[in-house]
């Protein structure tokens, strides 16, 4: 399918719809984290939205505009944990049925919460993409609205919302550095990258052990990988999806990888400056920043924390080195 990319104007409409329900989260400077980075950082937090994590952005924009038919019906969704709290979230503030799939070694705590939400979860499969095929077919046995996690423009323009106010704030980045996993949230920040500040060069941030849009985004076609090893789960997948391949290479200048013990270390990095607690994909961006830290001096750099759903047992080993 060819999509055509949102627009700024999508974003824009995005931001009246969301308005209602969501505050603009806050944009932390740091000197203690200028200093070890080398630039003038800007931290996003998207890791203060009530779910914890940027999608929910999306979830509402997209369950705004759906109509009476289709809210009847209900949303089925995949994810790992912060896509299925986003659609579990927007479904309980619309009066509208949501049933969740998400992979069996899912996150006890995003598992929770997004049942919390009032949402139906469905445990199932080894990984993202297992779940996600599952539930692509329930979707369609029963008429319910899927909700993909990247393959929907309306998705992308809610997301894109936190640049819209990062740039708000910092309005001449020199570069901006944002996890990727399905690719959403890349994708969001390039368009609004694009069409406020062009010389804003936009890196994507992926894990080591989990490459496929990096792989793909090389390569120019499709790449799927056979397994994926990440704790950072908003990582973890296997294989690109069709919007973000088609966008990814008109948009976003690169994307890059980033270890395990990198993401760790910008999570505790994080919480040492900034007091923020960042999962393993949303300290991405400054795993990303730290790895580049020689080609930042005096810099403006924008850092998305696009998630602070990690668990005690996570934390408490990874602050113990």
């Amino acid at each position: 399918m060819n999509w055509s990319p949102p627009t700024l104007a999508d974003v824009l409409r995005a931001k009246a719809s969301i308005a209602p329900y969501l505050r603009p989260t806050p944009t932390l400077e740091r000197p203690s984290l200028d200093a070890v980075l080398g630039c003038r950082a800007y931290v996003k937090c998207e890791n203060l939205n009530p779910t914890g994590a940027f999608k929910v952005r999306g979830g509402i924009n997209l369950l705004s505009t759906l109509d009476d038919e289709q809210k009847a019906r209900g949303v089925l969704a995949a994810s790992t944990g912060n896509h299925a709290q986003s659609v579990a979230y927007a479904a309980r503030l619309f009066g509208i049925r949501a049933m969740i799939y998400m992979p069996e070694a899912a996150n006890p705590m995003k598992v929770a919460a997004t049942r919390a939400f009032g949402a139906e979860v469905v445990l199932h499969g080894r990984d993202f993409d297992e779940a996600r095929r599952a539930a692509d077919a329930r979707a369609r046995q029963e008429g319910m609205r899927y909700v993909h996690s990247a393959d929907e423009p309306l998705l992308i323009a809610g997301v894109g919302t936190y640049a819209l106010e990062l740039f708000e704030v910092a309005p001449d980045l020199d570069v901006l550095f944002v996890p990727v996993g399905g690719g959403s949230g890349v994708l969001g920040a390039a368009v609004v990258a694009r069409a406020v500040n062009p010389k804003t060069k936009v890196i994507g941030v992926q894990a080591e052990g989990a490459p496929a849009v990096y792989l793909s985004w090389k390569a120019g076609h499709r790449v799927v990988t056979d397994e994926v090893s990440t704790f950072a789960e908003g990582l973890a997948t296997r294989e690109p999806f069709d919007l973000p391949l088609q966008l990814l290479p008109k948009l976003v200048d690169e994307i890059m990888l980033v270890s395990d013990a990198e993401l760790e270390a910008a999570i505790r990095l994080l919480l040492e400056t900034t007091s923020q607690v960042a999962e393993g994909a949303g300290a991405a961006a400054v795993a990303g920043a730290y790895q580049r830290r020689g080609e930042l001096e005096g810099k403006s750099v924008g850092l998305i924390l696009s998630g602070g759903n990690l668990g005690m047992a996570t934390l408490k080993r990874i602050l113990e080195v």
